[in-house]
């Protein structure tokens, strides 16, 4: 049994449609959580996944349902069948973003000890072909078609053991760091930003008259190539709200479209001075 881990429904969707009806020899383990996002050290007493899943559940404001993040628990069964089974192997699919890379980093200290078996496919970088077999580089494997998915099969290799250290050891970083943002800088290389990293794009497309939460974050997400997704972002506007640097009218506590923002004051007030 090959395991394939990837980070995100869409590319796990990707992914399964490529593999099809090979199920018996291939799984698709899906990591739903965004390691990207939110607090790394655990309280004493606390469980990673309870960690997670506290964290999702203060971002996910209109969430009538609790929220569990069981990442963990998935990739501890994963070690589990690869020590019942010394064919099994776990291959890691990776993107050049922040949540996908953070998975891999992740991952090490859990699957280290199965390194003849370590697999990972990195994209990043690299040329496909789109529909219209033109050349293009993807930044998610959800960008890829079941065709190309099939030929980023043939980049899978080892993970070295020096690899496995070094990675390792940028992990345990950002765990002492337990910033709230890690974005993406090279290679398998991430920095830890404080919470407000993205508060100056966001700022940018508000201006002094009302405009919905999903506008502003839309364009904010498109000009600047921001990879956190709109519900992190839309927390961090409710946020600016709190903190006085945004007016707000709507209901804050359902979808992005059922509220607004602005810069407090009017435009009338500016050009008075007052």
């Amino acid at each position: 049994m090959i395991y394939h881990i990837i980070t995100g429904d869409h590319a796990g969707k990707q992914l399964a449609d490529a593999i099809g009806n090979n199920q018996e020899n291939e799984q698709v383990i899906v990591m739903k959580d965004v390691l990207s996002l939110g607090p790394l050290q655990k309280e004493e007493g606390q469980s990673f996944s309870e960690l997670r899943s506290g964290f999702w559940q203060n971002i996910i404001i209109n969430e009538k349902h609790t929220i569990k993040v069981d990442d963990l628990e998935r990739l501890l069964n994963i070690g589990n069948e690869l020590s019942k089974n010394d064919n099994d192997k776990v291959w890691l699919w990776m993107a050049p973003l922040p949540a996908d890379v953070c998975t891999y980093l992740w991952t090490i200290k859990y699957l280290k000890k199965y390194s003849t078996r370590f697999y990972i496919v990195n994209i990043a970088g690299l040329p496909f072909l789109d529909e219209d077999s033109k050349i293009y580089f993807p930044k998610s494997i959800s960008e890829l078609s079941v065709r190309e998915i099939n030929k980023a099969k043939k980049l899978a290799r080892l993970i070295t053991s020096t690899e496995i250290e070094n990675d390792a050891e940028d992990w345990d970083k950002l765990i002492a760091e337990n910033a709230t943002i890690r974005v993406h800088e090279v290679g398998k290389r991430v920095s830890s930003k404080p919470d407000n990293f993205y508060d100056t794009q966001l700022l940018s497309f508000c201006s002094h008259q009302y405009q919905k939460a999903s506008k502003i974050i839309g364009q904010a997400m498109t000009k600047y190539n921001i990879p956190t997704g709109d519900t992190y972002l839309g927390w961090r506007l409710r946020q600016l709200t709190e903190m006085g640097k945004l007016s707000l009218q709507g209901d804050i506590t359902k979808n992005l479209k059922d509220f607004e923002v602005k810069i407090p004051g009017d435009d009338m007030q500016l050009e008075l001075g007052i």
